[in-house]
């Protein structure tokens, strides 16, 4: 078994080369499927976020997954060289720890990360492409989570994306509460934005989505009102501020759109975020006036606010990942016993049973029961003691001493001296 780790993140990719190889929900069941098709690959799990993109596998090496990868987004492999990272056995043991505690992320110490591994995990134990090294890795990585999260305050100080959303608002205009606030999507993101600019009481709320149960299901959550995203061309004028999070592969939201809603708005200002990998607006838009939009990357600084705070605890939760690296090591060692250790035990039951059915045998021949009882234990014995003692007669020099010092450590001879 060989744990390989290949990705990128807001660290090694800008937006656009992220959202070129982020993956939609749609499309995971489908790639996870391909993705163990390849030679050499036995397991596979992706996580895809706005801030990354990762292929968790068991495979025989790199090389194929990042073929893979590149030919799934028709790219040749040389133009993802700078942006992927590739980690193998220990140190993808450490990095999947170190992302489910929140210590890869943009936001020190925060917890989305968690949920969004566990449904990656979800997502490959349903598409069949989860086995014995990626189970045991993931079930080991969210018990690290926990246990970081109960024993440091690495999140405590933590500035998260939603919160960070509603402090850039505030530059934009005097005051939140003045204003009339849209949500396009209403995944987890959104959900949290979303509670944290209801806390600020908007002016209005409203939620655009795709289908208008869900959107509806969150508007009336948050005293607001539910539309579908086909309405957005002759509403969005109405709302000074935008926050869209939805997992559409193309943007939502064009130029020609938010041209004809500033004219509607003679001009006053609109501040947007953008916080879809893919993005759900064109990046041209930004280069309107009078609007102001960000995206992931550009909460970056705000994010960053609280961090120093947050440094030691995450050295604290380092420490506990490295101790927690040890245990893994140890169980994929028993891991890779395993085989060993049930051929041994196969062995040892058929000299069993054919030297059980010859003393029955001898039983039923009339033979004494106690003649047979030794007859059984001597060739028990020696059947046991053939192969050690040929392969000791056999060796020579500093074979055969490797092999006296490795059959006394496996008797405990040295403990009969």
């Amino acid at each position: 078994m060989k744990l390989i780790v290949l990705g990128l993140n807001h660290h090694t990719a800008p937006l656009a080369v992220r959202e070129l190889l982020a993956f939609g929900p749609h499309e995971l069941g489908g790639a996870l499927q391909q993705l163990v098709d390849c030679p050499g690959v036995h397991e596979a799990m992706i996580v895809s976020t706005c801030n990354r993109t990762e292929l968790y596998c068991n495979a025989d090496s790199g090389a194929e997954l990042v073929r893979w990868l590149a030919a799934l987004r028709h790219r040749q492999p040389d133009e993802l060289d700078g942006y992927l990272y590739l980690f193998e056995d220990h140190d993808a043991v450490r990095h999947a720890y170190r992302v489910a505690c929140g210590l890869d992320s943009m936001v020190l110490g925060e917890t989305q990360i968690l949920g969004q591994l566990k449904d990656a995990e979800r997502s490959a134990r349903d598409a069949g492409t989860l086995g014995v090294l990626l189970n045991g890795l993931f079930q080991r990585a969210f018990g690290v989570a926990k246990d970081v999260r109960s024993q440091t305050r690495i999140g405590a100080a933590s500035v998260s994306m939603a919160a960070a959303t509603v402090r850039l608002a505030e530059r934009i205009f005097p005051s939140v509460a003045e204003c009339r606030v849209l949500f396009i999507g209403a995944g987890e993101m959104i959900e949290l934005c979303a509670t944290h600019m209801h806390a600020q009481r908007p002016r209005a709320i409203a939620v655009a989505n795709r289908t208008l149960e869900r959107g509806e299901k969150l508007a009336s959550a948050l005293g607001g009102e539910a539309m579908l995203l086909a309405e957005l061309p002759q509403r969005i004028h109405e709302f000074d501020v935008v926050i869209t999070s939805t997992a559409a592969s193309l943007p939502i939201v064009g130029k020609g759109m938010m041209e004809r809603a500033i004219k509607a708005r003679k001009h006053r200002p609109v501040f947007m975020v953008d916080l879809a990998v893919p993005r759900d607006v064109e990046p041209e838009v930004s280069k309107l006036e009078d609007v102001y939009l960000f995206t992931v990357d550009d909460l970056a600084e705000v994010v960053r606010e609280g961090l120093e705070s947050r440094q030691s605890e995450a050295a604290l939760a380092e420490a506990m990942i490295t101790e927690r690296i040890d245990e893994f090591r140890q169980w994929l060692a028993g891991r890779a016993l395993v085989p060993t250790i049930r051929e041994l035990r196969d062995h040892a039951e058929r000299i069993q049973r054919k030297e059980l059915e010859r003393a029955k045998k001898q039983l039923a021949s009339g033979m004494a029961a106690e003649q047979v009882l030794e007859e059984l234990a001597r060739q028990m014995s020696n059947k046991f003691l053939h192969t050690p003692l040929a392969a000791l007669n056999a060796a020579q020099g500093e074979q055969q001493a490797e092999l006296v010092d490795t059959v006394r450590r496996l008797y405990r001879l040295h403990e009969l001296d």
